[in-house]
């Protein structure tokens, strides 16, 4: 097998991991609601006068408590069992705690220093009628070697599509050259061996992608601050398929 039908294989099987995550049920197809939380008892259900709307279940499910430590009560479960006085963990803090009711899944997350509570509809019609991702053909001329050049005290003021400003660390920026003209991406950090995160917009942004830009990963880069920028393996962010979600955008 020639390297080019390597690469081209590895990009489609990426593509059908994918697009198997995004139909899981705690997806973004399913995601269905984000509701703020304040100090002290919000109460959750489906009547409009609590304090985080649910899509479906009870006009009164339970409470949410936000104090020195989070703790739901109510019709919730977790892990089979009643969540009666339980703490929750959010999102920044590790493995959420997610709760049940119905066929909804809840979690806390964290985003600027508020909370927030978070919600899969495992029911989802957004799910259900899900046909599938375009993509162009892959393309081997848009995997690009680059360069990392470190930028270990640099920390950037990320926009997000709730309009706040979160301030993120950067390792570094990926400098690449494409039809001779030289571009430079700052990454923030892709995981915990050292990968990259790209968050950038291009031409193709509110007409063939996403208007508010794609997403891609690369590996850590070598020794010398080699790493492959591979544009096959771009896509466009959650966004796209939950008014829910609370994605970053370029700056």
């Amino acid at each position: 097998m020639t390297e080019i039908a390597r690469h081209r294989n590895a990009v489609e099987a990426w593509r059908r991991h994918r697009y198997d995550a995004l139909r899981r049920d705690i997806g973004w197809l399913t995601l269905a609601g984000l509701g703020w939380l304040k100090p002290g008892v919000n109460h959750l259900g489906t009547d409009a006068d609590n304090d985080v709307i649910l899509p479906s279940g009870p006009s009164r499910a339970g409470t949410v408590t936000v104090g020195d430590d989070v703790v739901a009560d109510g019709d919730f479960i977790h892990q089979g069992a009643a969540a009666h006085g339980l703490r929750l963990l959010n999102d920044q803090q590790g493995e959420p705690t997610m709760l049940e009711l119905g066929a909804l899944r809840l979690c806390v997350i964290e985003r600027g220093g508020r909370l927030a509570i978070r919600t899969w509809d495992t029911s989802s019609a957004v799910r259900r009628s899900f046909a599938g991702i375009d993509h162009w053909p892959v393309d081997q001329a848009w995997r690009l070697h680059a360069l990392f050049m470190p930028t270990p005290d640099r920390v950037l003021r990320v926009p997000d599509v709730l309009g706040t400003l979160d301030e993120e660390p950067s390792p570094g920026e990926v400098v690449f050259e494409v039809g001779g003209v030289t571009h430079r991406l700052q990454g923030l950090p892709g995981g915990d061996s050292g990968e990259l995160w790209l968050v950038f917009g291009d031409l193709t942004n509110g007409a063939e992608t996403y208007g508010g830009g794609r997403f891609l990963y690369t590996d850590a880069p070598d020794a010398d601050g080699n790493v492959m920028v591979d544009f096959n393996l771009a896509y466009n962010p959650p966004c796209v398929f939950s008014p829910f979600a609370t994605c970053p955008l370029p700056w």
